[in-house]
């Protein structure tokens, strides 16, 4: 039986038997690589640092498990059960997480660059510092997520679509979303303060009771957008 093997054998005993074993053996790297692990109940698992690239892991139950610097490249997450899950610095690009429950999830500085997110319930998440060029969001619910920082767009990926997701109060303060889509997005009471909007498509977007102190607009489409009662503070538009 190969170390691979017997990973797999640990895992399948629950994360008590596989977390007594990395507790002993903190220094073995996990190549669990293309693994199928869907519906597999993980919860609470430590797999920081894995290597879970095009593993399968639709379904699974993986709610409050250690995946902090995992490598999910192209890895199958749809309709994964997340939720406070720690996924810092996590690698999810070109990973598929349609559907899947991310509420209250740490996945500040993960990189999710043209990741499939359709969907997915990312409630009151931390995405602080995030990579999200290219990443598909639509729909999804973000509402009181925490994504300060976060890169959702830039001059070498397509901005993140957002379109249809809900941000409400949302705290997106110096978030770049160059070139995003948001339409018909919702952004009421949402913080914007000093993000980067420019190029950004938000036509039809509900923009209501939110912070727009220094929020750069530039060649922003703002048809048919929503802004009553937003905050403009110092700036009301930067370039426009």
């Amino acid at each position: 039986m190969t170390a691979r093997d017997d990973h797999l054998a640990l895992l399948a005993q629950g994360a008590d038997a596989w977390n007594t074993w990395r507790e002993a053996n903190p220094t073995i790297r996990l190549d669990l690589a293309g693994a199928n692990l869907a519906g597999a109940n993980l919860a609470g698992a430590v797999l920081a640092r894995a290597n879970l690239s095009r593993a399968d892991l639709a379904g699974a139950n993986l709610r409050g498990a250690i995946l902090a610097g995992a490598d999910l490249s192209w890895a199958h997450l749809s309709g994964a059960h997340l939720g406070g899950a720690d996924l810092s610095r996590a690698n999810f690009s070109e990973a598929i997480l349609g559907g899947a429950d991310l509420k209250a999830a740490n996945v500040s500085m993960a990189n999710l660059a043209r990741a499939r997110l359709v969907g997915v319930d990312a409630s009151d998440a931390a995405f602080r510092g995030a990579r999200l060029g290219g990443a598909d969001l639509s729909h999804a619910m973000l509402r009181g997520s925490d994504l300060s920082g976060a890169d959702l767009g830039s001059a070498y990926l397509s901005g993140a679509a957002l379109d249809g997701a809900n941000l409400r109060t949302a705290d997106l303060t110096r978030a770049n979303l160059f070139g995003a889509t948001l339409n018909r997005a919702n952004l009421t009471l949402a913080n914007l303060t000093a993000a980067n909007l420019s190029s950004a498509d938000l036509g039809g977007t509900d923009l209501s009771g939110a912070a727009l102190d220094q929020t750069n607009f530039s060649l922003a489409d703002l048809r048919d957008a929503h802004l009553t009662d937003v905050v403009w503070h110092v700036r009301k538009m930067r370039g426009c």
